[in-house]
C-alpha cells in the first residue's frame, strides 16, 4: 500500500497532476520513473508515477462514463495535432539528456538554445510530446524571439 505522501491526495489544499490515456500502464509508468526518475507508487487502475514534485496518471483509454458522459479517452495516434504536452524544467539539460539517451530516450532534436532557454522534445511510448528544458536568458530577463505575426504557418 502506498503512503499518503506518495499519493496525489492533500491533507489539505489541492495538488496538480497530469493524467495521460495511455496505450499500456506498465509501459508508460516504466518510461516516466526510468527516463524523469519518478517513482512507480501504483501499478494500476490507475497507474501513479510520482516525478518530483509531481505526480503523471495513468489509464487506458475507455468510452463515456457517468461523470463524462459525453468524452472517450483515446492515446494519440502517430500524425495527430498536438493541442498540449508535458513540460519538463531540469537544473542541468546537458546532463539530463545524456542520461535520458543513455537510458534510451529518442529526442526530436538535440538541445537547442532558444535565448530564454535550453530545450529539446521527445516522445513518450504512446507518443505524448514532453517538452525539457532549462532556464538559462529567461533568468537574466533575455526572452525568446516572438513567433511571426502570421504564426510561422506556411503561405498558400
Amino acid at each position: 500500500m502506498a503512503k499518503r505522501e506518495d499519493l496525489p491526495a492533500p491533507a489539505q489544499g489541492l495538488v496538480l497532476t497530469h493524467f495521460l490515456t495511455v496505450r499500456d500502464v506498465h509501459v508508460s509508468s516504466r518510461f516516466y520513473a526510468d527516463i524523469l526518475g519518478g517513482e512507480v507508487v501504483l501499478a494500476e487502475n490507475p497507474g501513479i508515477v510520482k516525478v518530483a514534485n509531481s505526480w503523471i496518471i495513468m489509464n487506458p483509454g475507455g468510452g463515456p462514463t457517468p461523470d463524462k458522459p459525453e468524452v472517450v479517452l483515446t492515446a494519440p495516434e502517430p500524425g495527430d495535432p498536438v493541442s498540449s504536452f508535458l513540460n519538463v524544467r531540469v537544473a542541468d539539460l546537458a546532463a539530463f539528456y545524456e542520461r535520458a539517451t543513455a537510458k534510451g530516450a529518442h529526442f526530436l532534436t538535440e538541445p537547442l538554445d532558444r535565448k530564454a532557454e535550453l530545450r529539446c522534445y521527445l516522445r513518450d511510448p504512446d507518443g505524448y510530446l514532453v517538452e525539457v528544458g532549462q532556464a538559462t536568458g529567461l533568468l537574466r530577463g533575455v526572452f525568446a524571439d516572438r513567433p511571426p505575426a502570421d504564426g510561422g504557418r506556411p503561405q498558400a
